[in-house]
């Protein structure tokens, strides 16, 4: 019947990702989905033959600031937040071999002089953690003065990144 929504459709998930979370997912309705990354980054990688996907998104670079609340909500940050992301990733049989790696976010969003640079430092701290781990980063969305939106859809591998003035969107299979 013309009009009629498909299957899919009546059973597709958004999960939401807020501030200093990390979500996976392997399940093809899924989508993940992080808004209003400012200064913040958001890691989203997705293994295509496993259909497995994960954003991490972290607010800071360093949990030696407050080992209190990163003991709490590890993701917060970036050295602690990568071993969890990557966790989660391996529990749904990803392969860090197959991942391809996008990144967004870390942009300058305070008006004037930031002397924190919380962006930047955020950046320089999220490619320390994919250095170190030798994952493969094929796309990235970062820095700028405006906030993106991203979301995953698990079933196909697309990427689409929301600014207050466009939509851009790859795909990571």
């Amino acid at each position: 019947m013309p009009g009629s929504p498909s299957i899919a459709s009546l059973f597709a998930q958004r999960v939401v990702i807020g501030v200093g979370d990390v979500a996976a997912a392997n399940n093809t309705s899924v989508t993940l989905s992080t808004y209003a990354l400012g200064s913040c980054v958001a890691v989203v990688a997705y293994d295509g033959p496993a259909h497995a996907g994960a954003i991490l998104h972290l607010m800071l670079p360093e949990s030696s600031i407050s080992a209190d609340k990163a003991a709490v909500q590890p993701a917060m940050f970036a050295d602690t937040g990568f071993p969890v992301f990557l966790a989660k990733l391996a529990g749904l049989r990803a392969d860090c071999q197959r991942m391809k790696v996008f990144l967004a976010g870390g942009a300058a969003v305070l008006q004037g002089n930031d002397p924190f640079k919380i962006g930047a430092r955020n950046i320089e701290a999220v490619r320390q953690q994919i250095q170190q781990r030798g994952l493969s980063v094929v796309a990235t969305a970062l820095g700028g003065v405006v906030n993106r939106t991203v979301h995953l859809n698990i079933g196909t591998g697309e990427v689409t990144i929301k600014l207050p003035n466009s939509v851009e969107s790859l795909n990571l299979t």
